[in-house]
């Protein structure tokens, strides 16, 4: 079909955009490619039409009245026909509004001598030979008008003539290139025309998985995209910003407890659990999510949220909890949501790392204690903020999130007019981050951009302070000393609550380094203890005495062991032992979970660990712990140690016995166990009933499957 032709019916009502249809999102740089293509003469790709008379919800104000009879519905190749709308016509087509654009893509310009393309640059003011290509293609401007505007400086030559004519014509020949039409035929159903859409642009890159989930949703469902984007919208009044996929997401999290398989949204069998959980979403979930951040996580608005796909492992918590959660519930969400951040959960493998975590939030009593554990396990145990993280990191990096997040809890305020930076009021208070040490004054110090390293500490965040935006135009290029000498004047607390050193000698501009390596000291201090503070991550359980669980018996919780490495029977040490010890600990981080007790007898008679004390030269508790953790850091890893175990001594009849609670994995856990030849081959373990036993073949890569994402 003629592009000509393609606007035409756009213009006469013949031509329609499906509601289903994502909205428009090409960029300045896709709208410049695509014209350069065209004038090229390059293949620029098909459209897919369907032609019917019961059509679904289309864009924009414009009613379907069945007295038109048969219209069409472009499927496949909105974003190129509307940008060629706008650059061709000069406005936006009649099923979008400014509102609805994010990138207006009018405004290209072509030079005519040499058909370059660009955006408009002042430069080209004075140069004819630029011209905006709507100009060209509504025939406001002709070859003539430019070579009398550029003969005022001197003659053309006929050659230059003509191909400035020659490219108006490349320009104005655009309207007669063609987009090779595939269409579906009237008798075709809205089902079916969704579904052809969705095999069309499943084959390329046309549209992400959740927005072709959001075009099957619409063909069930056709009112489901507006009601989303109204309460986007009146979230976004509020400071929180999302986009349509999210919407999604948040659906699949809920429904399917998971973040990558889009399809489970596809059929219609969904329609009403859909509907159902986007009520819950609309009239509860999103409200109290935006609540919760803003009040017990100091999170004003998402532009401070670096990774806004954190925030689906909590909606689908809050809405399995019927967003009823108590204090510490609350607290242990914001604690991980922070980690997320500054750890960068999401940065990578967001659906698959949703389809791990959501699995944690559907099936676990403290889920956000064992999310907690995965970022551990990710970063080999240690999670703490240390002061050389802070090290050439500037504003960009995620731990300026959590440094202002932090600084709010402190009740910081700005510097100069004393207003919260916690729900900072009116545009002339939005939050602004200067420098600390102007960069002027560290620039003629040498932190300028000619020695990189020096210029990174420049604008390293530490040296940065939370101001509002009139604060920060008044402050403008003061000395360090002489502008924190001023706030400690007005306002006494203000730097202590945003962790600014008080050491008069450190605001000297020559000590500047030492004033970034004393903050980043203070900074890392105080929000480790912070978020230490803010919850215990291991839920205490309601735990039955040490005596009721042995009086109990052994379990699938719980496990006895007389000794950890001493054989009774044979009056020596017996490292087997130590190796039946690792696979009991496995097979309980493989099921859910459970205790150990080392210095207890099958029977439940208590022997305690004398014998295993004398094994390891006279020792005592220090050392028996020592040996076990060992013992479980070379077979599980350090990670696995620092996360998964806690041991204690609690004492039986004046007998001492070592308590192990193994919590549950989040990935299967092998151990290394010798065959008869003595080659060493992983084994996976896990508990039945009373016993722990090895589970291989098939069996186990079903387990595994069932157990672990």
């Amino acid at each position: 079909m003629k592009i000509s032709s393609i606007l035409e019916k756009i213009d006469e009502n013949q031509l329609f955009i499906p509601a289903f249809q994502r909205e428009y999102v090409w960029k300045k740089k896709d709208a410049k490619l695509l014209v350069s293509s065209m004038i090229k003469g390059y293949p620029t790709g098909t459209i897919l039409t369907w032609d019917t008379n019961h059509p679904p919800e289309l864009k924009g104000d414009h009613a379907y009245d069945p007295r038109q009879g048969a219209i069409k519905i472009l499927l496949d190749g909105q974003q190129r026909v509307t940008t060629l709308y706008m650059l061709i016509r000069g406005e936006l087509p009649p099923y979008y509004t400014l509102d609805e654009i994010t990138d207006d893509t009018r405004g290209l310009h072509v030079n005519v001598e040499t058909l370059e393309l660009e955006y408009f640059q002042k430069r080209m003011d004075a140069d004819p030979r630029w011209l905006n290509v709507t100009d060209i293609f509504k025939r406001n401007v002709r070859t003539k008008d430019v070579v009398r505007a550029l003969e005022k400086g001197r003659e053309l030559t006929k050659e230059e003539e003509d191909r400035i004519d020659d490219n108006f014509a490349a320009v104005q020949n655009i309207l007669d290139r063609d987009f090779p039409e595939q269409n579906i035929p009237v008798r075709a159903s809205l089902r079916e025309a969704i579904d052809i859409f969705y095999i069309v642009n499943a084959g390329g890159v046309a549209l992400t998985d959740a927005e072709l989930a959001l075009a099957q949703i619409s063909g069930y469902w056709p009112q489901a995209r507006e009601a989303f984007k109204a309460k986007l919208e009146a979230l976004k009044k509020n400071g929180f910003v999302f986009k349509l996929d999210f919407v999604v997401y948040a659906l699949l999290a809920i429904l399917h407890q998971g973040g990558s398989d889009m399809r489970k949204l596809h059929s219609a069998d969904n329609n009403d659990p859909i509907r159902a959980a986007w009520n819950a979403l609309d009239t509860k979930v999103l409200d109290y999510i935006s609540n919760l951040l803003r009040d017990h996580a100091f999170v004003d608005h998402t532009d401070e949220i670096n990774s806004i796909y954190a925030l689906i492992p909590i909606v689908a918590y809050c809405h399995r909890m019927d967003c009823k959660l108590n204090h510490g519930q609350i607290q242990k969400v914001v604690k991980w949501f922070y980690y997320s951040q500054v750890r960068r959960r999401y940065v990578s493998q967001l659906p698959q790392k949703l389809d791990h975590d959501l699995k944690i939030v559907a099936t676990s009593d403290v889920p956000f204690d064992r999310l907690l554990d995965v970022i551990r396990e990710e970063r080999g145990g240690a999670i703490a903020i240390t002061p050389d993280e802070f090290v050439g990191s500037a504003i960009q990096h995620p731990l300026f999130g959590l440094v202002r997040w932090h600084l709010k809890s402190r009740g910081a305020r700005c510097l100069t007019t004393g207003v919260s930076i916690h729900h900072p009021m009116g545009e002339k208070y939005k939050l602004e981050y200067d420098h600390i040490f102007a960069f002027a004054n560290l620039k003629a110090e040498g932190y300028g951009v000619e020695n990189r390293l020096k210029y990174q500490l420049a604008q390293e965040l530490t040296n940065r302070a939370l101001l509002t935006q009139i604060a920060n135009r008044s402050k403008g290029k003061k000395e360090a000393e002489a502008y924190l000498s001023s706030v400690v004047n007005n306002q006494p607390t203000a730097l202590s609550l945003q962790l600014i050193p008080e050491d008069r000698e450190l605001w000297q501009i020559e000590n500047y380094e030492l004033f970034l390596k004393t903050r980043r000291k203070m900074l890392a201090d105080s929000i480790n203890a912070w978020l230490d503070g803010l919850a215990e991550m291991h839920a205490v359980a309601e735990r039955i005495s040490v005596e009721d669980m042995i009086a109990e018996g052994e379990n699938e919780d719980v496990e006895f062991k007389e000794t950890l490495r001493w054989d009774v029977r044979q009056g020596t040490v017996n490292k087997d032992l130590e190796a039946v010890i690792m696979k009991t600990i496995a097979a309980f981080a493989n099921l859910q979970g459970g205790t150990l007790m080392i210095g207890v007898a099958d029977d439940g008679s208590v022997s305690g660990l004398d014998n295993d004390y004398k094994s390891l030269n006279g020792g005592d508790r220090d050392k028996f712990e020592l040996h076990l953790k060992t013992l479980v850091i070379n077979t599980f890893g350090e990670a696995f140690s620092a996360t998964k175990l806690k041991v204690s001594f609690p004492q039986i009849d004046d007998k001492e016995i070592c308590r192990v609670e193994i919590a549950p994995t989040n990935k299967p856990v092998y151990i290394k166990v010798a065959d008869k030849g003595g080659a060493a081959m992983d084994r996976f373990y896990v508990r039945n009933g009373n016993s722990s036993r090895e589970m291989a073949g098939e069996q186990a890569l079903l387990y595994i499957r069932e157990r672990f994402v």
